[in-house]
């Protein structure tokens, strides 16, 4: 402790900042959309849950989001939110997580809602994160990492609105706004059917596969999650490290972007005629702690599902 005491602060405020447990990363969250937003945070099991669960995001407002190593958990936007005059209880249309106020407080979003997922820090010293429409879509969302590297460290995102062409049977519309469109449902949400729930016999990669409603997402936003075992085309990898910046109804020029992104070659974010099927980039990445062997990224691919897990607790 003495030896601490006598370090001169600037080099004290290094030792520190190099230190595991001191770093963070920030998650920038903008709201490009043409109406308020309320993001809404949900911390993974065992992990704890941030400053914020939730708040009030204007239209062109970003918020910035202080996120410690290590950290696991899934954000999304909650739309069409109001107070009750009588009860004074918050609720949203889409996306709400049912504690009666902006703070989520420990609550999921109850589906449709498109998510961000992230563990960061996870195996080999990597970031884990991916957009998923597994529990529905209610907006588009990208999330881009900030000058990162390693892996297949790339933005994803789903930037098509699919309300717009969401199946009848999904739809979800405001009954109160001459039948607006505002979110699409999953047809395990839907229907409650194991094989589109990837649920009992059908709760392994192979038997349960895609569906004609699943499809419908993936041929929308190629690189999203459409049901609960596309890991191949909807995991990303980044050095730990970088910074994130997730955009809700991100712009035209922000998805120009992405489309012409070397990174991105072959991995279209809008595809309107088939499904991409194309493998995750391939590679060698240092060895993960636990293991002696090199993990490749597609061996790092292969783990997201079960540190996905820690996110669906």
């Amino acid at each position: 402790m003495s030896k601490l005491q006598s370090l001169p602060l600037f080099s004290l405020l290094i030792l520190l900042s190099s230190s595991p447990g001191f770093l963070c990363t920030t998650f920038t969250i903008t709201n490009n959309c043409a109406y308020t937003v309320w993001p809404g945070i949900l911390s993974g099991a065992g992990t704890a849950p941030l400053d914020t669960t939730g708040f009030s995001l204007r239209s062109g407002e970003s918020h910035p989001l202080q996120i410690p190593s290590s950290w696991s958990g899934r954000l999304w936007a909650r739309t069409h939110c109001s107070t009750d005059p009588i009860t004074g209880l918050f609720s949203c249309a889409t996306g709400d997580c049912g504690s009666g106020k902006p703070e989520c407080s420990g609550a999921g979003a109850s589906p449709p809602a498109t998510l961000a997922e992230f563990t960061l820090d996870g195996s080999s010293d990597m970031d884990f994160f991916d957009v998923s429409l597994v529990d529905g879509y209610n907006l588009p969302m990208l999330v881009s990492p900030s000058g990162g590297s390693g892996g297949n460290c790339t933005a994803t995102g789903c930037v098509v609105d699919i309300n717009d062409r969401c199946p009848s049977d999904l739809r979800v519309v405001l009954s109160d706004s001459g039948g607006q469109r505002v979110a699409c449902r999953s047809a395990c949400e839907a229907f409650e059917k194991p094989e589109f729930c990837c649920s009992g016999e059908y709760g392994n990669p192979n038997t349960c596969k895609p569906s004609s409603y699943s499809q419908i997402f993936k041929n929308a936003c190629p690189r999203a999650y459409s049901y609960a075992f596309d890991d191949a085309t909807s995991t990303f990898t980044c050095n730990t490290g970088v910074n994130y910046l997730i955009t809700f109804c991100p712009s035209s020029s922000s998805q120009k972007a992405l489309t012409n992104d070397p990174l991105a070659t072959g991995v279209p974010l809008i595809n309107d005629t088939m499904v991409f099927l194309g493998a995750v980039t391939s590679g060698a990445v240092p060895p993960a702690k636990p293991f002696s062997a090199l993990v490749t990224v597609a061996g790092l691919a292969a783990l997201w599902p079960v540190l996905r897990q820690g996110l669906l607790v």
